[in-house]
């Protein structure tokens, strides 16, 4: 089993920026994939960023490409999401994701069913 809890969300205006924080625990993290999902009101669930087990791959959705940026520390079994340059189309329930077994060190999952655990979700709310 693994534990996720993010943190780190909020209000904020356009233009700012937010660092979200996924603290993970129960199980080896770094040797989990981890993504962040993002879920607006009445929409479905959509990927915003992944990143590999080892760190060194990293893929994003086109919508955060050059404004998000996700990374990890594997010292403090914590997953991370930069964003800058928020608009008001970010806003909406921001989840982190991992996934139990990897095919490599380098590869990364960017389908919602790929991923075995999930944590509660931080309410991120751009105002324009």
């Amino acid at each position: 089993q693994v534990q996720l809890v993010e943190s780190g969300g909020g209000l904020v205006q356009a233009g700012d920026s937010l660092r979200l924080s996924c603290a993970a625990s129960g199980r080896t993290f770094s040797r989990s994939a981890m993504g962040w999902f993002r879920q607006a009101p009445g929409k479905e669930r959509e990927f915003v960023a992944a990143i590999s087990w080892g760190g060194s791959n990293t893929y994003y959705a086109d919508s955060v490409k050059g404004r998000f940026t996700i990374s990890r520390d594997n010292a403090k079994s914590t997953l991370y999401l930069q964003m800058n340059s928020l608009k008001p189309e970010d806003t909406a329930v921001y989840y982190c994701a991992a996934r139990g077994e990897s095919k490599s060190s380098a590869y990364v999952y960017i389908r919602a069913h790929e991923y075995d655990y999930w944590g509660q979700g931080t309410q991120v709310t751009v105002s324009s």
